[in-house]
């Protein structure tokens, strides 16, 4: 089977939870037999590019602009059609209102058994969802089946509600052995830069991950914060920490995966206080998870309350309150036994529910019935 996943970014141009999950679904796919690539527009090229990159194989195509997180191109429209030519199966990857059109359009002989996967709504831009909105529901009305992330999100989601019986709900996982395995020099090395026992964050820096909030919950306090990565919001978190002395918390900007490993290693628990619906998941919980560290999460009524149950693998605690996020903290600090315990229930959790293996064959499944249909 050919499958081609359509996105607006991907690795290496990006880092962030949704290219990762593409990333173990193509992996995932073509370790059990599947030929997969993933094409995307991209800013990095001026003429289309098909590489092998990190074991997927990726079509770059010449972004032409973004805007509103909407990437478009044109002058890859040939290859583009190529790729959805040679493909068995085409998969999406929603929110993306650009690539609506692009199948929306697409010529009839082109036409291929089609499946997206939703995994936020809109969230921001409600000025722009007037006028979206009757594309994004022709749309998804016209692909063959639509994917949830989970039941949360299936049960919370007006535009998911719409779909009645076309909706499955297929939970994402991680690969472990994706997951870079580091030698005692890289760990000591991190332990000398940031110490151990931390608080741990990492994702793309943007407006609704809730990093006010965690700055404000870590201010004054003797536990020590770490922030990976980088996005649009770095700037500015860097000045409050300058401007109001927050000596804390540290920023890395992006690091490496064998680097991200590390510090899951050294980390007292994952801290994930992203506060609107935009936040669907969290593949970052499900890595947390794989090495045993207990989560702290806002209650959301998305995929973040499916992944962490509070009380067994974690806290959580209402949006935008860093008093609650202090002292889910502070209680985590205070008791390492409570830790390792909560730790050791998501290590199960994961294993049990989150792994790409049941992913990936339950897509394959999916994809196998509609090209068979």
């Amino acid at each position: 089977m050919k499958i081609l996943h359509i996105y607006r970014t991907f690795f290496p141009d990006t880092q962030g939870g949704l290219e990762e999950v593409i990333r173990q679904l193509a992996s995932g796919c073509e370790a059990l037999g599947a030929e997969v690539k993933v094409l995307y527009p991209s800013s990095c090229v001026s003429s289309v590019e098909e590489i092998r990159y990190n074991g997927v194989t990726i079509i770059r195509v010449p972004e032409l602009f973004e805007f509103a997180s909407c990437n478009v191109f044109v002058k890859g429209i040939g290859a583009f059609y190529q790729a959805v030519a040679w493909a068995d199966i085409l998969h999406y990857h929603f929110p993306w209102p650009y690539q609506d059109m692009l199948h929306l359009l697409m010529p009839k002989k082109l036409k291929r058994p089609s499946v997206v996967t939703y995994h936020s709504d809109i969230v921001r831009q409600k000025s722009l969802m007037k006028l979206y909105s009757p594309i994004m529901d022709r749309f998804l009305k016209a692909v063959d089946a639509v994917v949830a992330t989970s039941p949360n999100y299936v049960d919370s989601s007006q535009h998911l509600k719409k779909l009645n019986g076309k909706v499955k709900m297929i939970p994402l996982g991680i690969d472990e052995s994706g997951l870079p395995t580091v030698g005692e020099d890289k760990i000591s090395e991190w332990r000398l830069k940031v110490g151990e026992g931390f608080y741990f964050f990492v994702g793309v820096l943007r407006y609704y991950k809730g990093l006010d909030v965690l700055l404000d919950a870590a201010k004054g306090e003797k536990f020590q914060v770490v922030i990976a990565g980088d996005g649009p919001y770095r700037p500015h978190l860097e000045a409050r920490c300058k401007e109001q002395n927050i000596d804390n918390v540290t920023l890395l900007g992006r690091v490496t995966n064998e680097d991200k490993s590390a510090l899951f290693s050294l980390c007292r628990a994952v801290v994930f206080p992203s506060f609107m619906r935009s936040e669907a998941f969290g593949v970052t919980l499900l890595e947390g998870m794989f090495f045993s560290k207990p989560l702290i999460t806002v209650d959301l009524d998305t995929g973040v309350n499916f992944v962490n149950q509070h009380g067994h693998t974690g806290f959580k605690v209402p949006p935008k309150s860093p008093y609650d996020l202090r002292a889910a903290i502070l209680a985590l600090n205070s008791d390492p036994a409570l830790a390792d315990a909560f730790g050791k229930n998501a290590n199960d959790r994961m294993h049990n529910e989150f792994t790409s293996q049941r992913m990936c064959q339950s897509y394959l499944e999916l994809y196998s019935s509609l090209v068979k249909s």
